[in-house]
């Protein structure tokens, strides 16, 4: 466009205004000190290991999620002695980066003779400043919490089981038929499965985005795990700890929380992780394949892939063909810094502590003696046979790492540990092949662990062992053997007949030996009581048979008290059977006197639901429920009473027996004078209708002029007489 040529511009910079503009794109400059921080207790060092120190520090930051440089670290040094003051400065780019820091570090355990203090450093003129007049604080308002163990004070003494249906959640309790009642209920409690933790406490849901433990009561929300798209859920025995795994690797995208109870930056890629159960803190995380690993081999991964002591001190990990891994708790720190290396390594399991162990605990916890020589935590493990070297069991005393007792063994096509739940016994299934490899024979190996020297005792058996189970705080096991051609591969439709047998210690001879065998069985799972004496023998999984049988091992205790001569093996008795169609899981409650069994639609969709039963087989209750998926009784801590509580409790047996008898007279009389009534009422009520029934009649015939016979008579009332049989004793004789 032409400019005219009269037009000047003679307006210079200073006469325009910027003010709007500069008002706009004005930038604050943040001067203050707000992003460094100040962190006291670092190891004092001279100039030599400088490169060294800040490179483990920054680590150890950026492992709780508040990451760092070594460059944004400065060390004050003292010129007299050229060594470090034991503090440092750093950058750490923001006032809330420094907040995390400061939140994720403060008290942190660097070494075992540094703890991290960390301050902002515009605190310290704060600190200095102080004003040290003392002013009483308010007073916050006291809010009780909830019991997490409330249930166990019931009056009625009663347990609780959950149920999982469709998308409902629902805990029960159970007791006497007037006594069962719904506890809680909640939809969409949970997307995956249900789970208990080991004593009850807590109680798991499982999300998208994690888990969720809930308890007390009110059933409020306890603590969370953000482990997205979580699978798996494993507590420690003590449920102080808890493990999660999810088959998606885990990731950490830029707007993810910060901070312990998250994951960081160091997590990525990994699939296990562990938890503090009280606060909540991500304690460790770890990859599911081992180095060196084919990625392209895929194994079957073995539950839990952590593996508990039983005082929650240690958590460890095998590395198949290697080493056993031990972590110690609560730093997850690698026990000693070092693994134990065994070479060929397979499985390995933790002794668990019986009562007596617990007891000892708890003694040294109360009085603060420690005995001469304190028990350690004990560990088995094997390896395979290797070039020229056997097969071989090893029991392996911890953290010492002594080795206690070692037992070699040939021709190993495969072992499986089985700890008795006291911590007594340990036996090894050992399936051996014959030296064409053209059969499989089972040998079991008796490790008696609390005597001396643990000897050994030997079951030879001839057929293929599928199941093993001891009894619990007992000397006595059960195996379920079958020698059926179809056992390795079986069809649709075919039941693989099996024998059960049970063995028993025989003190005088110092062997197991064997008490009775119950052959031609279908029979493929066994539950024993936790009380023991009690055992289940259930088929599960089989779409054509479905068998419970209820048996009594010491069923001539009272001969044995009285000191009769009684038949070895002469206690086992029969004395129930029951059928549950398509059954998948068969549970005993705490209390021993009722079993749970159950077909879940996560296995099949023929006849859904849950039935429980009592120690002798006969039905308490049954619900065929659609999309039934769920049944777990909720378990019991280890009682509180002593040895000697205990013992005064079974003296004055009859005592307490006198109550509870008068209490179901007083149930069992309510509820029949409530039957009573109830059918009276019907009855009353059948003799009302039909009589107006028969007075409308008349009137209708009257107004049509028809003859009516008998009108005293149908106006009699009717009486029906009812007659009641009542069971007064039932005998069940089984003739073999």
């Amino acid at each position: 466009m032409a400019v005219p040529s009269s037009t000047t511009y003679g307006a210079t910079e200073t006469e325009l205004d910027f003010s709007d503009i500069e008002a706009k794109y004005h930038v604050d400059l943040d001067d203050s000190l707000d992003n460094v921080i100040v962190v006291d207790g670092v190891p004092v060092i001279d100039k030599s290991k400088l490169d060294k120190l800040v490179t483990k520090i920054a680590k150890e930051f950026t492992k709780k999620g508040a990451a760092i440089k070594p460059e944004n670290i400065f060390v004050p040094w003292d010129d007299s002695t050229g060594k470090s003051k034991g503090f440092i400065f750093i950058d750490v780019g923001s006032a809330d980066a420094a907040a995390l820091a400061i939140n994720s570090m403060n008290g942190h355990p660097f070494d075992a003779r540094h703890t991290f203090y960390v301050n902002r450093f515009t605190d310290i003129e704060q600190f200095a400043d102080m004003d040290e007049t003392y002013i009483e604080p308010k007073l916050e308002e006291y809010r009780p919490k909830e019991h997490l163990r409330a249930w166990l004070a019931d009056p009625q003494s009663r347990d609780q089981y959950v149920t999982y249906r469709g998308d409902d959640v629902e805990i029960q309790w159970h007791g006497k038929p007037s006594q069962c009642e719904v506890a809680y209920s909640k939809k969409n409690w949970t997307e995956l499965y249900v789970s208990w933790s080991p004593m009850g406490t807590y109680f798991a849901t499982l999300f998208r985005q994690g888990v969720r433990l809930w308890g007390g009561p009110s059933w409020d929300p306890q603590q969370r795990f953000a482990h997205p798209l979580v699978k798996l859920i494993d507590f420690s025995p003590c449920e102080q700890y808890l493990v999660t795994w999810s088959h998606d690797p885990i990731t950490v995208p830029p707007n993810l929380p910060q901070g312990p109870e998250f994951f960081s930056p160091e997590d990525e890629g990994n699939n296990i992780a562990v938890w503090d159960i009280k606060s909540g803190h991500l304690l460790r995380t770890f990859p599911t394949s081992f180095e060196g690993e084919d990625p392209s081999m895929k194994k079957q991964m073995q539950w839990p892939a952590l593996k508990w002591s039983p005082d929650d001190k240690f958590v460890a990990r095998v590395t198949p063909g290697q080493q056993i891994s031990v972590y110690e708790l609560p730093s997850m720190g690698l026990h000693e810094k070092r693994s134990i290396k065994i070479e060929g390594v397979v499985d390995f399991e933790w002794c668990p502590h019986g009562d007596k162990d617990r007891d000892d605990s708890e003694k040294v916890a109360r009085t603060g003696k420690a005995p001469k020589k304190a028990k350690e935590n004990m560990l088995a493990y094997w390896t395979p046979e290797v070039a020229n070297q056997p097969a071989r069991v090893t029991l392996l005393e911890f953290p010492s790492r002594r080795s206690l007792r070692q037992k070699n063994l040939f021709n190993v096509t495969e072992c499986k540990l089985y700890w008795q739940n006291q911590g007594d016994f340990l036996c090894v299934k050992v399936d051996r092949h014959t030296k064409t490899k053209k059969s499989i024979l089972c040998n079991l190996e008796i490790f008696r662990v609390r005597e001396k020297d643990f000897p050994v005792e030997v079951v030879e058996l001839k057929d293929t062992v599928t199941d093993f189970s001891w009894e619990p705080k007992g000397e006595r096991f059960a195996i379920v053997s079958s020698s059926d051609p179809n056992l390795g591969n079986p069809a649709p439709g075919i039941t693989i007949k099996t024998d059960i047998s049970f063995y028993q210690l025989d003190r005088a001879k110092n062997d197991f030996r064997l008490l009775r065998t119950l052959t031609s069985r279908t029979s493929n799972t066994i539950r024993w009581s936790p009380r023991g004496r009690h055992v289940v023998l259930a088929t599960v999984g089989s779409s054509t048979k479905s068998e419970l049988e209820f048996w009594d091992l010491d069923f001539n205790s009272e001969d044995r008290r009285e000191g009769q001569a009684v038949e070895w093996g002469s206690g086992i008795q029969h004395i129930g059977v029951a059928d549950h169609y398509g059954v998948t899981d068969v549970e005993w409650d705490p209390s021993g006197r009722f079993l749970a069994t159950s077909a879940s639609a996560w296995r099949h969709t023929l006849e859904n639901g849950y039935a429980i039963w009592d120690f002798r087989g006969q039905e308490i209750k049954k619900h065929i429920l659609d999309r039934f998926k769920q049944f777990i009784w909720r378990p019991r801590p280890p009682t509180l009473l002593t040895k000697e509580q205990q013992r005064q409790i079974r003296r004055n047996l009859k005592e307490y027996s006198r109550t509870f008898e008068e209490e179901d007279a007083a149930e069992e009389s309510n509820v029949s004078a409530e039957l009573i009534a109830h059918r009276k009422r019907l009855v009353d009520e059948w003799n009302a209708w039909r009589a107006r029934c028969k007075r409308d009649m008349v009137d209708e015939r009257r107004s049509k002029g028809q003859r009516i016979n008998g009108d005293a008579h149908d106006e009699e009332k009717e009486e029906i007489e009812e007659w009641i049989d009542e069971v007064i004793e039932q005998i069940e004789e089984v003739v073999e």
